[in-house]
């Protein structure tokens, strides 16, 4: 089985951007990212692999963001 990884939503990492597209759980609540350790998934960005804990604060071909939603828009009626 493998290791579970509890990362905090802000921290740059792929597995908590909104660009990664990999197996994970997202906790809004507690604000928190649940991966299993060696996960892989893609970057919608680059289209390439990359690991879940890759530490992207020295990309400079990256466009993290955050998973948090977008606050609602006044006036907007939600789905």
């Amino acid at each position: 089985m493998a290791e579970k990884l509890i990362l905090p939503t802000e921290v740059k990492v792929c597995a908590t951007c909104s660009y990664w597209d990999g197996e994970r759980q997202v906790d809004g609540e507690m604000r928190v990212v649940v991966v299993s350790d060696g996960c892989r998934g893609e970057c919608l960005v680059q289209e390439t692999a990359k690991l879940a804990l890759h530490d992207v604060r020295q990309e400079h071909s990256c466009l993290w963001e955050d998973l948090e939603p977008d606050p609602p828009v006044p006036g907007k009626a939600t789905p």
